[in-house]
């Protein structure tokens, strides 16, 4: 196939739900050795037009070419059987299995399996496209990226012409990510066809050759990369110029600290069975202060100690000057704790209960499932922060699985927020997000610390927390190695002090 040649094209997908119009009248086209992102804010239609190209969802009008036949695709096999396949950032494969099973399995009678043959087949494959694994291993103590690299083997193997790869990299670091875009390149000269769909602008500008940007279910318009600067896709992803990116700690008034103030929260020597190294933490009324390192370096451990998430073997926690012991997390929010966890998906969302229950849900935990909430006071709470923090929903009755990652993230947010906490730990609470949702929690962050909440934030993005923190706790190897404050705080001393020891 001619590497130029249209190997998809999509023309005018309409696609609504009750009360939404999720795509109108929506055109996009790529081609044979091309890796080709998909932009735009949560919410802007981007997973609907995936959804709708791999048969998840029935489109309501226009037609899908692929080689310039029209194809009707009714579900995700029928999309795998014209070379359509997608691998999700939640790994969908058995790592209780082996490489080698997972890429074939489903595919195989399984009675009189020649495994030689499999592994044979399995390892041939792996090495045409220099994935770190083995055949016969266990797929489960492969890294999360080798992981992934497995999925798109798997797709590959399976004639993919079109390979949608749905935010792969949010949960790797740097060297993953690496070897995932060397794994991309590959593909690409060996003339498939990649969707990347992402939220890391680098990321794009580092891989991609082409941009489509969608806003609020329409076409913005597709771009050669080299025709696009960064400023302009922001603009184009939110239908404004961004300046506000730079400094948002000036938009807000600073909380005025009383001489003799003791800290809302600190610890000494806390250590959980997480494996991280004893440290000392506090925290001022009104202050924003984060934990940050590389991936893997303890950050999450320690809010998580913090919060009672995992279990507590050692240290002290004051509230105030007072002693107080948090062993669970019933007790930190009963202490004024609220925290948002770095997994959504897995310890935030309850995907089968409403935007509306979900809401309430820390509160009428902390109020007790004996004295239930009236539907009145649910309604008028749930409509109180859907309005607050402008959540995207068609109502409160609306499953939280069915809105866009930053809008469920928002809805988590509201949980917490409705408890009043006096203390406020928010774990990742932009991965995955548009820019534009992201710079509305950092906004909403800085004013709660103005009003007296303390917040402590967690970020990969490093001009986020510089955004966002007055004082960093830096982390390395699962031990404090140093701590940052004022002129301190640049991402020059940060790289230093994670790099080059105690401070």
């Amino acid at each position: 196939m001619n590497e130029t040649a249209v190997l998809l094209k999509m023309r005018g997908i309409y696609k609504s739900f009750p009360g939404v119009r999720a795509l109108q009248n929506v055109d996009f086209t790529l081609h044979s050795g091309e890796i080709h992102a998909l932009m735009g804010e949560n919410g802007a239609g981007k997973s609907t037009l995936i959804k709708v190209l791999t048969g998840v969802y029935g489109k309501d009008e226009g037609e899908v070419y692929l080689e310039d036949k029209p194809v009707t695709i009714h579900s995700p096999q029928d999309a795998q059987k014209v070379g359509i396949s997608t691998v999700y950032q939640e790994i969908t494969l058995c790592p209780n299995l082996s490489v080698a099973e997972n890429m074939f399995i489903g595919r195989t009678s399984g009675i009189g399996q020649n495994w030689k043959k499999m592994n044979e087949d399995a390892g041939r494959i792996l090495q045409s496209l220099d994935i770190p694994a083995k055949a016969t291993q266990q797929l489960g103590s492969c890294s999360i990226a080798v992981q992934q690299m497995v999925a798109i083997a798997r797709a590959v193997d399976m004639d993919c012409k079109v390979l949608i790869l749905d935010e792969p990299t949010s949960s790797l670091d740097e060297q993953e990510v690496e070897k995932l875009f060397k794994l991309m390149r590959s593909l690409k000269e060996k003339g498939v066809g990649i969707i990347f769909v992402t939220h890391f602008l680098e990321q794009v500008y580092e891989v991609c050759d082409k941009i489509t940007v969608l806003r609020d279910g329409k076409l913005v318009g597709e771009y050669v990369i080299e025709d696009l600067p960064r400023v302009q896709l922001v603009a184009k992803m939110l239908g404004k110029e961004m300046d506000d990116l730079a400094d948002i700690k000036g938009d807000q008034p600073t909380f005025e600290r009383k001489e003799g103030d003791l800290p809302v929260f600190e610890a000494e020597g806390l250590q959980s069975n997480a494996g991280i190294k004893p440290f000392n933490f506090h925290i001022d009324k009104g202050e924003v202060n984060g934990f940050t390192g590389l991936l893997g370096s303890g950050r999450s451990e320690c809010v998580r100690a913090i919060f009672g998430a995992d279990r507590i073997i050692g240290g002290t926690v004051k509230k105030h000057g007072k002693p107080v012991k948090i062993s669970k997390p019933l007790d930190a929010m009963k202490n004024g704790i609220a925290y948002l966890p770095e997994d959504r998906k897995v310890d935030g969302i309850v995907g089968d209960l409403s935007v509306r229950d979900n809401i309430i849900l820390a509160a009428q935990l902390l109020r007790g499932f004996f004295r239930p909430f009236t539907k009145a006071e649910a309604n008028q709470f749930a409509d109180e922060y859907i309005k607050l923090l402008s959540i995207k929903t068609a109502s409160a009755d609306t499953p939280i699985k069915s809105l866009s990652g930053g809008n469920q993230q928002k809805v988590i947010l509201a949980r917490w927020l409705m408890t009043h906490p006096e203390y406020l730990i928010l774990d990742e609470p932009t991965r995955g997000i548009d820019i534009g949702t992201k710079v509305d929690i950092q906004k909403l962050v800085l004013k709660l610390a103005s009003e007296g909440t303390s917040v402590t934030f967690i970020s990969s993005e490093m001009d986020e927390m510089l955004r966002t923190c007055s004082r960093l706790i830096v982390m390395r190897d699962r031990r404090v190695v140093g701590e940052l404050s004022g002129e301190e705080l640049s991402q020059a001393m940060i790289m230093n002090t994670i790099a080059g020891g105690d401070k």
